[in-house]
């Protein structure tokens, strides 16, 4: 990827579905930033608990020491005035008042990476992902492989191995028991009546 220099600060988002290398690039850019002495922080949302409660994670195995954080307010409270560079992971799990707070952060003259998925399991933008992309001055798209061999870009949520439905929550954190990368084509969404509840209905007697 060619940098050119910008004025100022500026916004990088990584994006992309589950299972295309977003949190390793992340990863790989905030490791050179460090490499080159300056003052990083990093974040990740608290919900995000699948490999490490303190860590980006990436599929793969690779770590990278994190503040987890329960909302964007809590990213402003942590954030020290010396800091150069701010790298936020996951952040479709945030409020869309990340983008606010980024903007403040670039203007001010910071590099701001942030890396997250695009599109929901609906193949629907996804949190404040949609305007950060807009938004920034340096955008990676990256895509996974769907199971045909063509390039996944939606990411399949699968429940007892089959496709959610469109009307299930939009958060719901997992790994590969839980997802996998799709073409377009073979993204696929119920709406139909489901057959069988999400969650088993628990009955109630009276007391």
């Amino acid at each position: 990827m060619l940098f050119y220099q910008f004025g100022g600060g500026w916004l990088e988002v990584i994006a992309g579905p589950m299972f295309s290398g977003k949190s390793e690039e992340l990863i790989r850019r905030v490791t050179r930033a460090l490499i080159a002495r300056h003052k990083v922080q990093v974040f990740k949302p608290a919900i995000d608990d699948r490999y490490d409660l303190v860590s980006v994670a990436s599929h793969d195995g690779r770590t990278l020491d994190a503040e987890p954080v329960e909302s964007v307010a809590a990213i402003r409270d942590k954030l020290r005035p010396n800091t150069r560079v701010v790298a936020i992971d996951e952040a479709q799990f945030l409020s869309n008042d990340l983008v606010e707070l980024v903007l403040e952060l670039a203007d001010s003259g910071k590099r701001v990476l942030v890396a997250g998925l695009d599109l929901d399991f609906r193949g629907e933008p996804f949190g404040p992902m949609p305007e950060l992309l807009a938004q920034a001055e340096v955008v990676e798209k990256l895509t996974a492989i769907c199971g045909c061999g063509r390039a996944g870009t939606r990411t399949q949520r699968l429940i007892s191995g089959q496709p959610a439905h469109y009307d299930d929550p939009v958060i719901l954190v997992g790994a590969s028991e839980s997802y996998e990368p799709r073409c377009r084509e073979h993204h696929v969404v119920l709406r139909e009546e489901r057959a069988v509840p999400l969650f088993p209905v628990q009955s109630s007697s009276a007391g």
